[in-house]
C-alpha cells in the first residue's frame, strides 16, 4: 500500500528565495489559485519522496505570525487550521537573526520543522561561516539544511530530511519568559486545557502566549466563539505584567525571543571582523543611489517596453497572418462544404467569433514579451530596488515604498493591484494606493497601444507605449498628490522597512512558468469575457435600428442597434479627436473588459477590410497555406533577433546628436514590416495625433468591471463611485487637451 500523502508547508520571510525551493522540490508539477475567500495567490505543488506523494504549500512571505496583514493570518491559520505534516522554514543565511523570529514562533506551535539554510553560498561569500550542528542544537534538535535553491544545492538532502522528519519525536520549543510572565502563562493554559474545543483547536501554551502579545485578530475571532471571560482575563493578565515589569507582555515575549536567537546565532555562527562587500553591495552603490535610482529605472522600463512592443511585432504580424489568413479562410471553406455559406452563422462565426477572439489572440506575444522582461527583473532581484527606490518619490504623495508594490502589481492587472493593498497595515495608504492602482496601465491596454503605435509610429511605437506609461504614473503621482493635501493632509507616511535579496542571475524555469501563467489568464478570458462579448457585439450589429427582422446581419454597421447607441454618445469624444461611432462603441464595451476593445475594432472595422481583402486575395491550396505558415514563422524568428539587436541603438539614439545605424537582417528595410487589415483600417479613421489623444484616454478611463467590483469590494461603493467619476473626468479632459494643444501647436497631423 502506497504511504498516505503528506502536506509540507514552505514558511519564510519575503525574498528569501522561498519560491526557489518550491520550483526545485515541485519542477512542473505545480498549480496557481488564489487562497479560500482570499485574493492572495496560492501555490501549490507535488513531489514524490521515497514513493510517497508529498504536497507542497508555499505560503505567503511573512515577517512574522502577528496579524498585521492578511499574508500573516493566512500563514497562521494554515500552519494552526490545516496542521501540515511538516513545516520547511526558509531563512536567509546571511540575515539569521531577523529571519529566526518566524522561525521561533512556528517552533513555538509544537509542529515538526525543518530550518532551509537558503542562499548559503551568498552567506559564505561574505565571510560568514554557520556550524549546522550546533544551529541545530541551539534550536532544540531542529535539522537545519544549507540550501542554495536557484541552483538546486540540498534539495536531496532536504527531501532526505523530510522523510527523516515524519518519524522524528521531538517536544516544541519552550522559551522560558521570566517568572512573572511564566506565571500569568500557567493560568490561562490552564483554563485553556479545562475547555475541550480550545485544547483540541489550539496548542494551550502557544494560545496562552499570543493572548498576551494582544493578537488582535485572535482575540476577535475567541469573542465569536463566546470566549469573553478567556479574553478578560487575558487583558487583566496584561495589566498585572506592567504593573510588576513596567513593561508590556507584547515587548518583553519579543524581546525574549530576540535574546534566545541572539544565543542560537551567537554560539552557532562566526563572522568576518569586517563583512567582505559583495558584488550586490556594490551594484547597489549605483543602483539604489540617490540621484542616479530613479533614472536607472525609468531606463530599465523603457527598455522594457522597447522590448515589448518592437521584439514582440514580428510575431504579432505572424500571428494576424495566420488568424486572419489561412484560419480565416479555412473556416470559410468548411462553412462552405457543409452549406452554410453565407448565412447569418457563417457570419457570427467569421465576423463575431474569429475576427473578435482572433483578433485579440493576436497579441498573445505582446503580453509573453511583457512578461518576460518583468520576470527578469523580479528573479534577478531587481524589482525589490525598485519599490526601494520608489520610496522617495511616494513620500511626497504621503505614502511609502511599499505602496508602490501593488502599483507595479497594477502594470499585469488593475485586480490583483487593488487586493495587493492589503499588504500595507493603514487604511488611509489602502485607499490612496488602490485608487492610483488604476492608472497603471494594465497589460489589458497594452494590445491597444501596440496596434495604434505599429499604425501610426511603426519601429517607434515602444515610444508611445513608454510615455503612456508614464504618463500614467505621473497622473498617479498628481493625484496622490493633491488626496494628501485636500483629504490626509496631516497624516505623516508609515516607515518602510524591505528585505534587499542579492542579485542572481534569472532562473529560465521560474521566468517561462511566470509567463506562461500570467499569459493564460489572458487567454482564458479570450475564450470566456471576451468570445461573450465578441458574440454580443456581433448581434447589436446585426440588428438594425429600426429592429427590422428582414433586415437582420443585412444592415449597414452604422445602423445597426450598435452604430446607433455609439452615434448618440459619439460627440462626446469630437473634441478628442475621435469622435465616430466605431471608436465610440469600442470605448463602451472596454468599460467591460478592455481586450474588448481590439475585439470591437476587428468587428466594426471588418467589413471595410475584408471588401480591401478581397480585391487582391487569391485562392490557395492547404499545402500552400502550411509553406507561407512556416515561412512567415521563419521569418518572424529573424526578425524578432533583428529587434532585438535593435534595442542598443534605439536607446542610444535618445542621446541628442548621435543616430547609430540599425540592422537589417533580410535587407528589406521597412517593407520588412507588416501592416495588419486593422492598422490600415486604423490610419484611415485617426489622424496620428487623434490616434495618441485616444490611447491617452485608453490609458486613464474608467477601468473594467472586475477591478471595479474588486474596489467596491475593499473600500466600498463610495470610494468605487468617486473613482469612476474621476478617472472618467481625468481621460476626457487629457485627451482633449492633448488633441486641441497638437492643433494649436501645428502637429494635428492630416
Amino acid at each position: 500500500m502506497a504511504a498516505e500523502p503528506l502536506t509540507v508547508a514552505l514558511a519564510g520571510n519575503p525574498n528569501v528565495g522561498k519560491s526557489t525551493i518550491f520550483n526545485a522540490l515541485t519542477g512542473s508539477y505545480q498549480q496557481v489559485g488564489n487562497w479560500p475567500g482570499k485574493t492572495v495567490e496560492k501555490k501549490e505543488g507535488w513531489v514524490s519522496i521515497d514513493g510517497q506523494r508529498v504536497a507542497i504549500v508555499d505560503l505567503p512571505g511573512t515577517y512574522s505570525l502577528a496579524a498585521y496583514s492578511v499574508e500573516e493570518i493566512i500563514a497562521r491559520d494554515f500552519i494552526l487550521n490545516e496542521r501540515p505534516g511538516i513545516v520547511v522554514a526558509v531563512v536567509d543565511a546571511a540575515n539569521l537573526e531577523r529571519n529566526l523570529y518566524l522561525v521561533c514562533q512556528i517552533l513555538e506551535l509544537g509542529l515538526p520543522v525543518i530550518v532551509a539554510l537558503n542562499m548559503s553560498d551568498t552567506a559564505r561569500s561574505r565571510g560568514v561561516e554557520i556550524d549546522v550542528q550546533k544551529l541545530s542544537q541551539q534550536l532544540n534538535g531542529t535539522a537545519v539544511i544549507e540550501t542554495v535553491g536557484n541552483r538546486g544545492i540540498g534539495i536531496d538532502t532536504l527531501k532526505a530530511a523530510i522523510t527523516r522528519a515524519q518519524t522524528a519525536r521531538r517536544q516544541p520549543s519552550v522559551l522560558d519568559y521570566g517568572d512573572v510572565i511564566e506565571a500569568e502563562i500557567d493560568q490561562l493554559q490552564a483554563r485553556i486545557e479545562a475547555d475541550p474545543v480550545l485544547a483540541h483547536q489550539y496548542r494551550a501554551r502557544w494560545l496562552a502566549v499570543k493572548l498576551l502579545e494582544t493578537d488582535d485578530d485572535l482575540r476577535a475571532h475567541l469573542e465569536q466563539m463566546g470566549h469573553q471571560p478567556l479574553v478578560k482575563s487575558a487583558d487583566e493578565a496584561i495589566a498585572r505584567v506592567t504593573a510588576s515589569l513596567g513593561d508590556d507582555p507584547e515587548t518583553l515575549i519579543t524581546d525574549r525571543r530576540y535574546q534566545f536567537i541572539g544565543q542560537a546565532v551567537g554560539a552557532a555562527v562566526t563572522r568576518p571582523s569586517q563583512m567582505a562587500e559583495t558584488p550586490s553591495d556594490r551594484a547597489d552603490r549605483i543602483i539604489t543611489h540617490r540621484l542616479w535610482g530613479v533614472p536607472i529605472f525609468l531606463l530599465l522600463m523603457w527598455i522594457v517596453f522597447q522590448f515589448t512592443a518592437n521584439v514582440s511585432a514580428p510575431f504579432v504580424d505572424w500571428v494576424d497572418g495566420v488568424v486572419t489568413g489561412p484560419i480565416a479562410q479555412w473556416a470559410a471553406a468548411l462553412l462552405g462544404a457543409v452549406g452554410v455559406s453565407d448565412t447569418w452563422l457563417e457570419s457570427l462565426l467569421l465576423d463575431g467569433v474569429i475576427a473578435g477572439v482572433g483578433g485579440v489572440l493576436v497579441f498573445v506575444p505582446v503580453l509573453l514579451f511583457l512578461y518576460l522582461g518583468i520576470g527578469l527583473l523580479e528573479d534577478s532581484g531587481y524589482m525589490a530596488r525598485a519599490a526601494f527606490v520608489m520610496d522617495r518619490v511616494m513620500r511626497v504623495i504621503g505614502l511609502h515604498g511599499k505602496s508602490f508594490l501593488p502599483l507595479l502589481i497594477g502594470f499585469g492587472c488593475t485586480v490583483p493591484a487593488v487586493y495587493a493593498t492589503r499588504t500595507l497595515e493603514n487604511e488611509r495608504d489602502r485607499r490612496v494606493t488602490g485608487f492610483l492602482a488604476t492608472f497603471m496601465s494594465c497589460g489589458a491596454r497594452l494590445p491597444v497601444y501596440v496596434v495604434f503605435g505599429a499604425a501610426f509610429f511603426g519601429a517607434q511605437a515602444g515610444n508611445l507605449i513608454f510615455g503612456l506609461y508614464l504618463l500614467g504614473i505621473g497622473v498617479a503621482l498628481v493625484t496622490g498628490l493633491v488626496m494628501k493635501r485636500a483629504l490626509y493632509r496631516s497624516a505623516p507616511p508609515q516607515p518602510f522597512v524591505m528585505e534587499l535579496p542579492p542579485y542572481r542571475m534569472p532562473d529560465a524555469r521560474t521566468v517561462g512558468r511566470q509567463m506562461w501563467e500570467r499569459t493564460r489568464g489572458f487567454v482564458q478570458r479570450a475564450f470566456t469575457v471576451i468570445l461573450g462579448c465578441s458574440v454580443a457585439i456581433w448581434l447589436l450589429l446585426a440588428v438594425p435600428r429600426s429592429l427590422n427582422p428582414g433586415e437582420f446581419n443585412t444592415v449597414e454597421p452604422q445602423d445597426s442597434l450598435f452604430g446607433s447607441i455609439s452615434g448618440a454618445l459619439a460627440p462626446v469624444f469630437a473634441p478628442a479627436g475621435f469622435g465616430t461611432w466605431e471608436a465610440t462603441g469600442s470605448l463602451v464595451t472596454g468599460g467591460i473588459a478592455k481586450e474588448v476593445i481590439i475585439s470591437t475594432m476587428n468587428q466594426v472595422y471588418a467589413l471595410d477590410a475584408e471588401e480591401d481583402a478581397s480585391a487582391s486575395e487569391t485562392p490557395t491550396t492547404f499545402v500552400e497555406d502550411m509553406g507561407s505558415v512556416a515561412q512567415s514563422f521563419g521569418q518572424a524568428v529573424i526578425l524578432t533577433g533583428q529587434e532585438i539587436v535593435n534595442i542598443v541603438p534605439r536607446t542610444v539614439n535618445i542621446i541628442p546628436g548621435i543616430n547609430l545605424p540599425e540592422a537589417d537582417f533580410l535587407g528589406a528595410g521597412e517593407a520588412s514590416e507588416d501592416t495588419s487589415a486593422l492598422n490600415t483600417m486604423l490610419t484611415r479613421a485617426f489622424t496620428p495625433l487623434a490616434a495618441v489623444a485616444f490611447t491617452v484616454f485608453i490609458l486613464l478611463y474608467v477601468p473594467c468591471m472586475a477591478a471595479t467590483a474588486a474596489m467596491r469590494h475593499e473600500f466600498g461603493s463610495r470610494w468605487m463611485l468617486y473613482q469612476l467619476g474621476y478617472t472618467a473626468v481625468i481621460a476626457w479632459v487629457a485627451a482633449v487637451v492633448v488633441y486641441q494643444g497638437g492643433l494649436l501647436l501645428g502637429i494635428g497631423g492630416a
